[in-house]
C-alpha cells in the first residue's frame, strides 16, 4: 500500500494513501493517530464559517474544501501571531472592523428592495476567514493597515440603503485604508467566497473622492530642481 507525505508546521506525517485525502479530516486524523496535541480550528466543515483557514504550499486554503496531495506543506496564516501550531490571533484583524465601523450605524427607514440586496450580496458573503488578510502584502509592511475583508465589508455597509450616515465609515478607511492598497488582487485569489475585494477598494477610492478625498500620494508633487536632461514638457 503506498504511503502519502504531507507537512505540517515543518513536522513530517506518513499517512496511507487510501485515507480521506480531505484536510481538515487528515488534520483530525493527525490529531487522533499520531499527535494528539496538533492544534488547529475548525467549525461548519462546509466552507462556510472560516475557521479552518491555513496555508498550504504558500497559498490561503480552507481546510474543509481542500483535497491535500503528496508531499503538501501545511503552514498557519500569515501577517498575525501563531498561538500554537495552525491556530492563529485574529484579535488585530476585528479591531479594523471596529475602526472602519464596518457595521450598521444608523438605520434608515429606507424600503429595501431585491435590487438594493442584490448589490450588497457578494461582499455579505464574507466569512472573515483572514484568507486575504494573510496573503496582503501591504499588511505585511503596514500593521496599521486596515486591510483587505474590512474594506470589503467597509464598502458592503456604505452601499447599504439601511445606512443612513456613511460619512464616517468613508473618513475611517482613509488613513492606512484605501489609498494604501496597492491593487495587487492577491485578495482576490484567495478569497473562499470569490469577493470582488480588489473592486470593492477601488469603488471606495471613487467614493471618496465624490465626498472631495484625495489619494495622498498624490499631492506630494514634483520635484524639478534637478535637471533630468531632455523635458518633454520644457521646463
Amino acid at each position: 500500500e503506498k504511503n502519502m507525505k504531507i507537512t505540517i508546521c515543518n513536522i513530517p506525517y506518513t499517512l496511507s494513501e487510501t485515507r480521506s485525502k480531505n484536510l481538515l479530516n487528515t488534520l483530525f486524523t493527525i490529531k487522533q493517530k499520531h499527535n494528539r496535541s496538533l492544534a488547529f480550528r475548525s467549525g461548519c466543515k462546509s466552507g462556510v464559517c472560516g475557521s479552518c483557514a491555513v496555508r498550504v504550499n504558500g497559498v490561503e486554503k480552507l481546510a474543509c474544501n481542500t483535497t491535500f496531495k503528496d508531499g503538501d506543506i501545511i503552514e498557519p496564516l500569515n501577517n498575525s501571531k501563531v498561538i500554537k501550531d495552525l491556530v492563529v490571533d485574529i484579535q488585530n484583524q476585528e479591531q479594523f472592523l471596529k475602526k472602519s465601523h464596518a457595521f450598521l450605524d444608523t438605520l434608515s427607514d429606507t424600503t429595501v428592495t431585491k435590487n438594493d440586496e442584490k448589490n450588497i450580496d457578494s461582499e455579505s458573503n464574507c466569512i472573515l476567514c483572514s484568507s486575504c488578510f494573510s496573503s496582503c502584502p501591504v499588511y505585511t509592511i503596514n500593521k496599521n493597515f486596515i486591510g483587505p475583508f474590512a474594506l470589503t465589508r467597509t464598502y458592503r455597509y456604505i452601499n447599504d440603503v439601511k445606512e443612513e450616515e456613511i460619512t464616517t465609515k468613508l473618513k475611517n478607511i482613509q488613513t492606512d485604508g484605501i489609498w494604501d492598497c496597492t491593487l495587487c488582487g492577491n485578495c482576490n485569489v484567495v478569497c473562499p467566497s470569490n469577493i470582488d475585494i480588489k473592486g470593492d477598494i477601488e469603488k471606495l477610492r471613487n467614493k471618496s473622492a465624490q465626498f472631495g478625498y484625495n489619494n495622498p500620494n498624490m499631492n506630494m508633487g514634483f520635484d524639478v530642481s534637478f535637471d533630468y536632461g531632455f523635458n518633454p514638457n520644457g521646463f
